[in-house]
């Protein structure tokens, strides 16, 4: 399917160098900002505090995060789990509360919220053992109840850091291998670079800004490194079948042809991607804001990197036709053969 198709060749490999350039610029700012200013990752991460409040009727999540965020503990997550009636609440690191105490100023602050005190309610185990409980109590009723509380340790927001960094390194290995099987090494060096391109500028962004790294983000990144190579996929699958096709045609105007070939079939589907990343970004809320930012700019420089870094370091490489198209054995003419350039 295609929307249109571009008769005479755009010459991309022209501009190659200058666009290069801005795209090393781009990725030395990156890896500047992310030295300097690091990221600022998530409680998944740095260890932290979860609270998990059941209310009477259906929750409203934002009445809810508005009152935690002005409570002042910097970034908090506050999302419905299980039914909407149930609301976790993740705070981060606090080294100078203790955990009771921020537990209870944050039911407090939601108690009241509801008209309500918070009062102290004894009750008994399952195992017999009699306990005393914070409940919110407005008239004989409960509108709020605190079920869970407990600390997320450091130890498991950095077992948590080397799987996504493992996770991420599988990943990239496995690209590099089914390029250079698939195609030639030149093409998985070239994959390679580019996909880490765009890796390296969505966590550039998210330091410059410091914008909240979770885990969520990091499925978008591995999201953005899947996608991006499937670009340079079919690129490279182009480049593959305009050098059978074409014999005349040097390396860098056999990558021009292909790149313009795809033009339509990636507006298509950039396009239908985009649309549905930005109703995540526009209309998902809170949980979904940083996945869907991360996506946005992965897709961005994902249709960049494809065209004006993985194909041209390919062509510097010196990819050139007998890398991709593997012609069959010469027959030589046997100098005794009496019949030796006959022609019938």
């Amino acid at each position: 399917m295609e929307f249109f198709r571009i008769k005479r060749d755009i010459p991309f490999m022209k501009h190659a160098l200058i666009l290069n350039a801005v795209s090393f610029i781009t990725f030395i700012a990156a890896v500047f900002f992310l030295v300097t200013r690091g990221l600022h990752f998530s409680i998944e991460f740095t260890g932290g505090t979860v609270i998990e409040v059941q209310y009477a009727q259906a929750a409203d999540i934002n009445k809810t995060r508005h009152i935690v965020e002005q409570m002042g503990f910097g970034e908090v997550q506050v999302t419905n789990f299980g039914s909407s009636r149930d609301v976790m609440i993740r705070l981060p690191v606090k080294p100078d509360v203790k955990q009771a105490e921020l537990v209870g100023r944050v039911f407090g602050a939601l108690c009241s919220a509801e008209q309500g005190k918070v009062v102290d309610h004894q009750e008994v185990t399952p195992q017999g053992e009699s306990v005393s409980k914070q409940a919110c109590a407005v008239n004989g009723a409960e509108p709020l109840k605190l079920t869970r509380s407990e600390v997320v340790g450091p130890s498991v927001g950095a077992e948590l850091a080397h799987d996504a960094a493992m996770a991420l390194g599988f990943t990239v290995i496995g690209i590099m291998l089914y390029l250079a099987f698939r195609f030639e090494w030149k093409f998985a060096v070239a994959g390679i670079i580019a996909n880490l391109h765009d890796v390296v500028i969505i966590l550039g962004f998210f330091a410059y800004f410091q914008w909240e790294f979770s885990l969520a983000v990091l499925a978008a990144i591995l999201a953005v490194l899947g996608y991006s190579v499937n670009e340079s996929v079919v690129i490279f699958d182009r480049i593959r079948e305009a050098f059978r096709k074409y014999r005349k045609l040097n390396t860098h105007e056999i990558i021009d042809h292909a790149i313009t070939s795809t033009i339509s079939r990636t507006i298509i589907t950039h396009g239908s991607t985009q649309m549905m990343v930005l109703s995540m970004l526009l209309f998902g809320g809170p949980t979904l804001h940083y996945f869907a930012v991360a996506l946005t700019i992965g897709i961005l420089f994902g249709i960049y990197s494809s065209v004006f870094v993985a194909a041209a370091i390919a062509m510097w490489l010196g990819v050139k036709r007998e890398d991709l198209v593997k012609g069959g054995p010469v027959k030589r003419e046997d100098p005794d053969d009496p019949n030796a350039g006959a022609v019938v």
